[in-house]
């Protein structure tokens, strides 16, 4: 073989070892990207979804982040998460500090949605034999009020978020208490009422504080979970959770396997040890 040939050879050999060591390098880099990306795509932090939207598990299962309920938006309050927003990538949501949703009467947003993520019927009711669409049945969050931030516990005559409810002492109400302080005067405090809020963040927006002292939540996170074991002796309605309690026994003893009567009536009772 020739001085020649070898040369080629050789800078054959090097230009293909150079291009597989771009292309691993651009392998690894591409594949730490994609892990990012997944991992946004999974994870939801306290992120507010537009009326109508399922669970996060189902929405995120429906969505097909086609953009179509934020084209739909009058006032741009929907944005599309993209990579680096920590945000599962293509997905809506809005910020109420930046715009808040506006509660159209029509809802746009939501007749759009092609899967069925945005779900119609969460949002509408029967009206004169027809189903028309109710704004005021969204559940997008739950404001929630920071007490010790709130200038109006303070003392000080606030009401902007209370005026800025569009569900005017429905979803929001004032309260008088009482300033031990001073012992004269009286605090008028908003109070949210979590069976009527929306979630809309219009009281969040108008909030007069640096940051806000009242702020939307997704509702999983702002509210608590009461279980079957406790209920309203006084409302009828509540007693229907009592269906989803077993009475079934899981122990099996000795003990268990007879009636309450033939166990206190056996020799020993209470101190029988089976």
């Amino acid at each position: 073989m020739s001085n020649l040939s070898k040369k080629a050879t050789i800078s054959d050999r090097r230009r293909f070892i150079s291009l597989m060591a771009q292309s691993i390098g651009l392998s690894a880099l591409g594949g730490m990207i994609w892990t990012g990306y997944i991992q946004e795509a999974k994870s939801a932090p306290l992120i507010l979804r537009p009326p109508g939207a399922k669970n996060e598990l189902d929405f995120l299962r429906m969505c097909i982040k086609c953009g179509q309920c934020a084209l739909a938006c009058p006032y741009d309050t929907l944005n599309i998460a993209k990579p680096g927003d920590n945000m599962p990538v293509g997905t809506p949501y809005f910020i109420p500090r930046e715009i808040p949703c506006y509660m159209c009467t029509d809802i746009p947003c939501v007749p759009v949605c092609p899967t069925g993520a945005l779900d119609e019927s969460s949002v509408s009711k029967v009206e004169d034999g027809r189903t028309v669409l109710e704004i005021k049945k969204a559940k997008m969050g739950l404001a929630v009020v920071d007490e010790e931030s709130c200038i109006a516990f303070w003392g000080i005559q606030c009401d902007a978020c209370y005026r800025a409810c569009p569900l005017l002492d429905e979803a929001i109400t004032l309260e008088y208490k009482r300033n031990t302080r001073t012992g004269k005067h009286a605090y008028l405090v908003p109070k949210v009422i979590s069976d009527v809020c929306t979630g809309c963040g219009l009281c969040e927006r108008a909030c007069v504080t640096k940051k806000a002292a009242i702020f939307v939540l997704p509702r999983e996170v702002s509210q608590g979970d009461l279980g079957d074991h406790y209920i309203k002796g006084w409302d009828k309605a509540d007693e229907k959770r009592l269906k989803n309690v077993s009475t079934e026994v899981t122990t099996q003893t000795t003990r268990s396997e007879k009636t309450p009567q033939d166990y206190l009536n056996d020799d020993g009772g209470l101190f029988n040890n089976e």
